[in-house]
């Protein structure tokens, strides 16, 4: 079964969306992207030397100051399960490994598996238009629940490396194995030299074995001195690979200056544009734009870039395993819908989902946020406080429908909200008291002292909560 070329899989993806709301707003976000690129350029033209001279030399004494910060004591590895969730059900239905399958809906895909990417199917795309990429696409619904326990096997691997590694999602995490190295040299020291390769190369390669043992599944490893390395590492040698880079300055130079942008976790397609428009293709190409990036992008992103440059990223893992917890949130994406009563049983049934995630990990919480995207694909969030934290199914359950509700009374009545995506989070988190008897709200006092706040939308404007919540509320507190 032969795939296509990337010309190909780019047309047909245009012409299976072309005039669908999904292609208009990719064609308004893109039109929006190009005036500020327009923009972005007529203000490059217009900086004198002397000015980019000026702002060139303060980001060389950001990166004078990055670079004396420069750790290479750890030795850190990313871990990246190969197509996981796709692999979990290739493995429970062998008769799915031969052909192309992805995880999803018609709505949205979360995962494909090699064979189907061939064909241009990824993740994030919509099933019917990866069904007009491949038509012989085997969709598969996705059992979260089976994918948690999976996940829950490999992460007992990887606490014989490193008890406090970092989960970032289902399927990768973050280990530092400094301690491990220096503790079991000796055991590894034969094989290694038998190998040909590092004590750590063992280690990791050791790792994914016992991975692939205990799940009969593979993974793919980087291994490097910080977190941002480690992660593009483990991207090229996939699937079952893993890819070493040596803890030395020169060595990281050589491997980030000849690295595309792209590669980099947190550039996407928007910041990857931007940067082309101004020359920017690799990372090596950052520095000597200094100048212009000072006067071109906001200060949050100007260390950003610095620390691309020189390849610097994190060295201690606790900064994302310490702290507590911000927030706990659950979605789901579906076929878009108006109906009111589906929605709002879909509003509940996430936030008896989202009271199971609290109970297991024993938080209450006093924020409650409704996540909404329309099938315009405009995304909104909506809060509303409560008096007391609480994790009740109910009490969520009720304020977030007292959202939506609030959402769909602000459209026409011949348009109605429409709506693609729901999701609900609980924030302001707080552990719930051992005793059980931690003072939680209830839906008879739930609307004490509580506030209403409007979250971000796409346009990026910040508005407030209309007149109707407010209704809403006092109707409900009367």
């Amino acid at each position: 079964m032969q795939g296509f070329d990337a010309a190909k899989i780019n047309e047909i993806i245009r012409k299976a969306s072309e005039g669908s709301r999904f292609y208009q707003h990719k064609q308004q976000a893109q039109q929006k992207l190009d005036a500020k690129i327009k923009e972005m350029l007529h203000t490059a033209q217009q900086m004198s030397p002397q000015l980019l001279e000026k702002a060139t030399k303060k980001m060389e004494a950001v990166a004078l100051e990055c670079e004396a910060g420069r750790d290479l004591s750890r030795t850190i590895v990313h871990v990246d399960m190969d197509m996981f969730y796709a692999a979990v059900e290739m493995r429970d239905q062998p008769n799915l490994k031969d052909v192309p399958m992805a995880v999803g809906g018609n709505s949205m895909l979360s995962t494909s598996n090699y064979i189907a990417r061939k064909f241009g199917v990824r993740a994030g795309m919509p099933g019917f238009i990866a069904r007009q990429l491949c038509p012989a696409l085997v969709l598969v619904p996705p059992n979260f629940s089976k994918y948690k326990a999976v996940s829950r096997v490999v992460e007992q691997v990887f606490a014989i490396y490193d008890p406090n590694y970092a989960m970032m999602s289902l399927d990768e995490a973050y280990l530092d194995i400094t301690d491990y190295m220096e503790a079991n040299a000796d055991a590894y020291q034969a094989k290694s030299e038998v190998d040909n390769e590092t004590l750590a190369e063992a280690i990791v390669r050791e790792m994914r074995l016992k991975i692939q043992e205990a799940t009969q599944l593979t993974a793919s490893a980087g291994i490097a001195a910080n977190t941002r390395l480690a992660k593009v590492c483990s991207d090229l040698n996939k699937p079952n690979g893993q890819y070493y880079l040596p803890s030395d300055t020169r060595a990281i130079m050589d491997f980030i200056n000849k690295l595309p942008i792209r590669k980099i976790s947190g550039i996407g397609n928007v910041t990857e544009q931007q940067l082309k428009a101004l020359g920017i293709t690799l990372c090596g190409q950052i520095r000597p734009n200094y100048g212009l990036l000072r006067l071109l992008f906001s200060d949050c992103s100007l260390d950003y870039f610095v620390r691309i440059s020189l390849g610097l990223g994190e060295t201690d893992l606790s900064n994302y395993t310490s702290g507590e917890q911000k927030s706990i949130s659950t979605e789901t994406t579906f076929t878009g819908t108006s109906c009111k009563q589906k929605l709002m049983q879909m509003v509940s049934d996430l936030s008896i989902e989202l009271h199971g995630d609290m109970k297991k990990k024993g938080l209450v919480g006093k924020l409650v946020t409704l996540k909404t995207k329309t099938v315009n694909f405009v995304l909104k969030t909506r809060s509303m406080a409560l008096g007391e934290p609480t994790s009740d199914p109910e009490v969520m359950g009720k304020v977030a429908r007292k959202l939506l509700i609030a959402e769909m009374e602000k459209c026409p009545v011949d348009e109605p909200l429409s709506l693609r995506l729901l999701g609900v989070r609980m924030s302001n988190l707080s552990e719930e008291a051992s005793s059980g008897r931690a003072k939680q709200t209830t839906i008879s006092k739930m609307f004490e002292k509580q506030t209403v706040s409007a979250g971000r939308e796409s346009s990026s404007n910040y508005c407030l909560v209309t007149e109707s919540v407010a209704r809403e509320v006092q109707a409900f507190h009367d």
